[in-house]
């Protein structure tokens, strides 16, 4: 099995991203490299990234986004497209992840 490839480049994404404060961004960084080392298989199974389905929410083409525990504080919304994880927005307020 391969391991999961990040996709980190949407404009979106990184305006988020960079204007986390540093300990949060470290906290994301270090999510990042679990997730590179991780299949999907234990992406979706993990206990503490909490993978789930948005059901009130479609990406651009109709695809379906999923929601992932970045941090304690902090949601990403990400579509999976091949081995890549897409990393569309990232959210310091839970609910708004949805």
């Amino acid at each position: 099995m391969s391991r999961i490839l990040l996709d980190l480049n949407n404009s979106i994404f990184q305006q988020d991203l960079f204007v986390l404060p540093k300990t949060e961004a470290l906290a994301v960084l270090k999510t990042f490299r679990k997730i590179s080392q991780l299949t999907w298989e234990q992406l979706y199974k993990d206990q503490g990234l909490k993978w789930e389905l948005i059901r009130s929410k479609q990406g651009k083409n109709g695809e379906k986004l999923y929601s992932l525990r970045i941090t304690q504080k902090c949601r990403a919304i990400v579509l999976r497209e091949d081995d890549y994880l897409r990393f569309l927005s990232l959210h310091s307020d839970h609910d708004s992840a949805y």
